[in-house]
């Protein structure tokens, strides 16, 4: 696996950028999980980032850490993304990302956040950029 790769496995937040209605951009820091070079993002139908991506399904996200060199690393790209449907895929999917970030789904939060999750953001990135300093 490529350092890109590993280092997006590892992190835990993504900027997701979407486009609103009057083409302002909403940028949400998601939990997320990376696999098969794609992303992938438990949400609700409600939030906003939904209702742009119904709108329009462009997005741009970006991933990093560090205030200063030489230890500052990210990865900003673009793609598209596709809305995922059906409870059970939803569900199997949801349970992966909660688990990178809860140590069960017992706990309460994760819970809530599993109970919350009806649609799943999956992004198919069609040009990913790295930098480091």
């Amino acid at each position: 696996m490529n350092k890109r790769d590993e280092f997006l496995k590892g992190q835990k937040i993504l900027h997701l950028a979407t486009m609103d209605k009057s083409k302002t951009p909403h940028i949400s820091p998601v939990w997320y999980r990376y696999s098969s070079k794609k992303f992938y993002i438990g949400t609700n139908t409600s939030r906003q980032k939904v209702k742009n991506l119904k709108r329009n399904n462009r997005v741009s996200f970006c991933v990093d850490v560090g205030i200063s060199a030489p230890n500052i690393y990210g990865v900003m790209g673009q793609g598209n993304a596709n809305l995922v449907f059906g409870n059970a895929k939803v569900k199997s999917i949801a349970k992966k990302i909660l688990l990178r970030y809860f140590k069960s789904l017992g706990d309460k939060s994760a819970k809530e956040l599993l109970d919350d999750t009806d649609c799943i953001i999956e992004i198919i990135p069609d040009r990913m950029t790295v930098w480091n300093y």
